[in-house]
């Protein structure tokens, strides 16, 4: 992680320097054009005024050739009264030529022998209007840029946390596939021996757990098969499950609750059927119980709510913990984050991966309130033989 934002540090600490050496470059290369455009009408105003003033027999063809030479920069002729005169390179007429750059006297004496007085007002040309826009398309260029390397970025850390996920995942599947195979062959043995004895049924459950368990294990990382599944009988087993491991401090309450425009009207526990791999749901179950006896230090009441609606279920799960600080609400689902003193932080993100990435649904923080506890929300598609 540490090193995932250095990397982002670092590309968003060049790319701003990018983007002020480039505004600053442009900006100042368009006020050398502007006044380069400036010089130019200058010249162009003096032509047309030594035009004008031209006598019958006196050479024009030089201030002409000045004049038809601006092909790009729009400028306006007015007289006193501002009225427009003459227009040239004007695409798009402004209703009012004095709010552009200028005005550039010109003065002659007209037919009447009277002192006239003209002005030319001109705008930048399409290029410096261009070129003083350069530096937002580049800034909304790099933002783009910076928007899909942190998408990259991102991606690639969680491809690394995936290929660590599954690695680990498998090898403690292997590891534990060994001792179980020799526990397995051990309680046989003592099955032949001791027929009657009480505590075999309770080893053959616990050999069971760990082959639950290493199943689990091995089906992180690839695609698990789903079937359809009556979803309450498995909630009631994972909850029973937990409550035999559990102090009596705790308590643990299922319910079906009620939404105004979607009633519970399953007729039976088995007629809410959605696509599960039971192990894995089993185990973010179980990942959740025991998220919320920490947060209420072994003491309180974990409440499962079902809500059904025409084709998903929302199952919320509450606690009565500590709650979960508005400025950590959403990191809780990262790998390695973790508010206790001891633990790996992986709980909830692997319970994220399962429901949505193998069961293609939704797990959220719903709300969190700090003293009052937290509520998780489970949403999963019905079966269509639900």
């Amino acid at each position: 992680m540490n090193s995932y934002r250095s990397y982002l540090s670092v590309i968003f600490g060049v790319l701003m320097l990018i983007v002020v050496a480039s505004v600053l470059y442009t900006n100042n290369l368009a006020r050398q054009l502007a006044l380069e455009e400036q010089e130019r009408v200058q010249i162009w105003a003096q032509a047309t005024e030594k035009l004008i003033l031209a006598t019958p027999d006196e050479d024009i063809d030089f201030y002409s050739t000045i004049i038809e030479r601006n092909t790009t920069i729009p400028v306006y002729m007015t007289d006193s009264a501002g009225n427009v005169l003459y227009m040239r390179n004007v695409k798009r007429p402004v209703s009012d030529p004095t709010s552009l750059n200028g005005p550039i006297e010109i003065r002659f004496t007209g037919e009447d022998g009277n002192g006239v007085v003209q002005y030319i007002y001109y705008d930048e040309s399409t290029m410096v209007t261009q070129l003083r826009y350069v530096p937002y398309a580049q800034f909304a260029l790099i933002a783009i840029f910076i928007i899909i390397a942190v998408f990259a970025l991102m991606s690639a850390q969680r491809n690394e946390q995936n290929r660590v996920w599954v690695g680990l995942s498998k090898e403690t599947a292997h590891q534990l596939g060994t001792p179980i195979s020799s526990l397995n062959a051990w309680q046989n043995l003592l099955e032949s021996r001791y027929a009657n004895d009480d505590l075999i049924p309770q080893m053959r459950a616990d050999i069971n757990r760990l082959q639950t368990i290493a199943d689990r294990f091995s089906k992180v990382g690839s695609e698990p098969e789903l079937e359809p599944v009556p979803l309450i009988p498995v909630l009631k087993s994972a909850m029973a499950y937990m409550r035999t491991r559990t102090s009596n401090k705790v308590t643990i309450n299922f319910s079906a609750g009620q939404l105004s425009q979607f009633p519970f009207h399953s007729p039976n526990e088995n007629g809410i059927i959605v696509m599960l791999n039971r192990p894995l749901f089993e185990w973010v179950i179980e990942n959740l119980i025991k998220n919320a006896i920490d947060a209420m230090d072994g003491v309180g009441e974990i409440n499962f709510i079902l809500y059904e609606k025409e084709n998903s279920v929302l199952l919320d799960v509450s606690d009565t913990g500590k709650g979960i600080e508005r400025r950590v609400q959403r990191r809780i689902f990262q790998p390695g984050f973790t508010t206790k003193k001891r633990g790996w932080g992986l709980g909830l993100s692997l319970s994220k991966r399962i429901i949505e990435d193998y069961h293609r649904g939704k797990l959220i923080l719903k709300d969190s309130q700090v003293g009052r506890g937290s509520t998780f929300r489970i949403i999963l598609e019905k079966s269509k033989d639900s």
